[in-house]
């Protein structure tokens, strides 16, 4: 059954007394000449059923759900072409009017505007799926309300030339510096018969810190697998009442800085609690249905993947990671704990060329390099193996501008958290903990 809910048909709904959507239909008609009366509840159920169906044409768009089994066995049935999903969606957008109510609680302002922001980057997905051509920039404000911004080779540049005097002083100064720099990470590499142990005991060191600070809700979980031939190094499916299903890809070596990384992104403070916290503050305490889903080509993965990445710096603020990882993961793993702060120091700089992989995508998708010179330039530029950088052109032939959200949603959270907290790090707590449990979009953050 194909379901298409808007306010004028709610309206008639109300006129004559009937339910509509779990509504008892009482509210009075607005009076003429007076602000409408925008049913968010009713917008944010067609927006999901809306998400649903639009999954039915792109297999990676539904990211989570655990709403009503029926919608979507009811998306499943649907037949609507793109050109009419689109047109669902301006319906839908047009409902919502030209702003939030006047007066109305800043959350519920918010509110207005999540929906309106998903339902306008759905639009654009639905396009793009359709045939439209969007360059990278444009296509990033699109979907992730947010402008990425451009670095020159020659950002780059200073960054390989700091890690070459590095390496070079560490006694890394035979051959190119990619191979240079391959050959001392692969010193750092986790045993595979070590692997789950090291993961899970950096799970418990993430959960253990994000405790202290967070009521975590109760019976929450995750389970985790390990898997192969995927364009990811991490996934977290989120199965709703607060369990999710953690994925770790072992087709490269695992190198011990991605113990942390891994358990804090996508566990704690990352993805699972950013999940669980929507589902406890806004689906089931506030009853708003849009959170029960997750579209991944939305403005809402670049709050999560920023936050997810931002946590990590959260729980192990300053040098703690450094003395966790040389006291706790180096002994654990049969690496040696006296050159922890040289990895350290390496995967500092390594860092910092993060948005090089930005640029690769920019010129890949943009058309003005190819697969093979796009991994090239990862190579050249974002100190990729070419293994990992024949991966990582993989991940931007699926998911395109997606990578904008690593490191500029990490840089936009931050700024964020830290305009409103500080240095305070109890606060940073609190403010992290605020913007996990709330609408807010990447917009908002400037």
């Amino acid at each position: 059954m194909k379901i298409r809910i808007g306010l004028t048909m709610v309206a008639a709904l109300a006129f004559a007394g009937c339910a509509a959507d779990d509504r008892d239909g009482s509210e009075p008609p607005a009076e003429k000449g007076a602000e409408a009366v925008v049913d968010l509840d009713a917008v944010a159920q067609a927006y999901v059923r809306l998400v649903l169906a639009v999954g039915q044409h792109d297999a990676d768009y539904v990211d989570a759900y655990y709403g009503p089994e029926e919608w979507k066995t009811e998306a499943a049935a649907e037949t609507s072409t793109l050109e009419a999903l689109g047109g669902r969606a301006a319906d839908l957008i047009a409902d919502l009017g030209s702003g939030p109510a006047t007066g109305a609680e800043e959350i519920v302002a918010l509110r207005w505007h999540y929906l309106k922001r998903q339902l306008e980057a759905l639009a654009a997905r639905v396009g793009m799926l359709g045939g439209e051509s969007r360059t990278f920039d444009e296509e990033a404000l699109a979907l992730y309300d947010a402008r990425p911004p451009t670095h020159g080779e020659e950002t780059f540049q200073k960054t390989l030339d700091e890690l070459d005097a590095l390496l070079a002083g560490e006694g890394y100064d035979d051959g190119a510096l990619i191979e240079r720099y391959e050959a001392f990470r692969g010193e750092f590499v986790i045993p595979p018969a070590k692997l789950d142990e090291v993961f899970r005991q950096a799970i418990d060191a993430c959960r253990e810190r994000t405790e202290v600070h967070m009521e975590l809700p109760e019976g929450e979980s995750f389970r985790v697998e390990y898997v192969t031939d995927q364009p990811w190094s991490g996934y977290n499916w989120y199965q709703g009442g607060f369990q999710s299903l953690i994925q770790v890809n072992t087709d490269l070596p695992i190198y011990i800085d991605r113990a942390v990384d891994l358990a804090c992104h996508e566990g704690y403070p990352g993805h699972h609690l950013y999940n669980t916290l929507l589902e406890k503050s806004l689906v089931r305490d506030r009853g708003w249905v849009e959170y029960s889903i997750y579209p991944l080509f939305s403005p809402q993965s670049l709050i999560a993947e920023g936050s997810a990445n931002y946590g990590i710096e959260v729980a192990f603020p300053g040098d703690e990671r450094l003395t966790y990882e040389r006291d706790v993961l180096f002994p654990l793993a049969g690496l040696d704990p006296s050159r922890a702060e040289t990895y350290h120091r390496v995967m500092d700089l390594a860092d910092d060329l993060s948005y090089a992989g930005n640029e690769a995508a920019r010129r890949y998708l943009d058309g003005e390099i190819d697969a093979e010179a796009t991994a090239a330039w990862l190579t050249r530029y974002a100190g990729m193996g070419p293994e990992r950088a024949a991966q990582r052109v993989k991940f931007i032939d699926r998911y395109r501008s997606y990578v904008i959200n690593y490191n500029l949603g990490k840089d936009l959270v931050q700024s964020y958290v830290e305009k409103h907290a500080g240095d305070d790090a109890e606060k940073r707590w609190e403010v992290f903990r605020q913007l996990l449990s709330s609408p807010r979009l990447p917009s908002g953050l400037e």
